[in-house]
């Protein structure tokens, strides 16, 4: 997919444009029949030279940040569509009329395999600093439905925005945003009740989105701990580390010793975020 972003002031009001969507299906596989909230555009030869003319005669804008979701990473389940804010700031001589963010991977904005999500337009609000900056916010909502796996990286973050001379302003990457797979994590300790000094077993689940089927797979080969709180303690204390299984499954035994909660801890990956199980309480006689 070829992705651009444009922006040009009318009447005071920001008209953002962000993204040219292919007519059936990306190479990669991808659906693009859901609506996805933003105008699609794509340049042809002409508006191409007026934007180059434009940053030419004018070039005194910039885009001084762009933000999304505060830096930190975006979670994505398999289901739901989530949604996150940006803040973007540009400015120029003539000052700003609007400006948003949109974000986009692949190994160029030209490539016919990048792809990205673009700004809800509708959330777009604007607050003057002084004579030439402007900040503005919005939200980017990310559909589970267009993502595959493999889009659990870091993506780049662009922003564009609109002078009050007219200028077009664009960067394609200001600042990056991680993208992760939503994770689940359970846990159970059994027998119970059950005999001091008897062992118990704590077996489990690590499991994460797979966007490429739409359901939770079990993460394999992953270091997850198993942690301890005695009943009255305020935190949990690590007994032992557990490797899960080829299917995301983690099982280990240990001594009771007292009344308390059990549950396992899996600290994350680059691709995937910590998650800890609600502990499970064992009765110890």
């Amino acid at each position: 997919m070829r992705i651009r972003a444009t922006v040009a002031a009318v009447t005071g009001a920001l008209a953002l444009s962000a993204f040219a969507v292919p007519a059936a299906q990306a190479d990669d596989g991808r659906s693009w029949t859901v609506d996805r909230g933003f105008t699609a555009f794509q340049p042809s030869a002409g508006e191409k030279s007026q934007r180059a003319f434009a940053a030419t005669e004018f070039g005194n804008g910039k885009i001084t940040s762009a933000v999304v979701n505060g830096g930190k990473p975006i979670v994505v389940g398999t289901k739901s569509k989530q949604t996150v804010p940006y803040t973007v700031t540009a400015t120029d001589d003539s000052g700003i009329a609007g400006a948003a963010a949109f974000i986009w991977i692949g190994s160029s904005i030209d490539d016919e395999d990048s792809f990205g999500f673009g700004p809800n337009e509708k959330s777009i609000s604007c607050k003057v600093v002084n004579t030439t900056t402007t900040t503005c916010k919005g939200t980017i909502t990310l559909d589970p439905a267009f993502l595959i796996s493999s889009d659990a990286t870091w993506w780049r973050v662009g922003a564009a925005a609109g002078a009050n001379d007219g200028e077009e302003i664009s960067q394609d990457v200001v600042s990056k945003v991680r993208v992760q797979r939503f994770s689940k994590l359970t846990v159970n300790a059994s027998p119970e009740p059950v005999k001091k000094g008897k062992t118990i077993t704590v077996t489990g689940k690590l499991t994460r989105a797979n966007w490429d089927t739409g359901t939770y797979k079990g993460y394999s080969n992953q270091s997850v701990k198993l942690q301890f709180k005695k009943k009255g303690a305020k935190s949990y204390t690590t007994v032992k580390t557990v490797k899960t299984s080829s299917t995301g499954t983690l099982k280990t035994t240990v001594k009771a010793s007292s009344d308390g909660h059990w549950r396992y801890s899996f600290a994350g990956t680059p691709s995937t975020p910590a998650v800890s199980a609600a502990g499970d309480y064992l009765d110890v006689k």
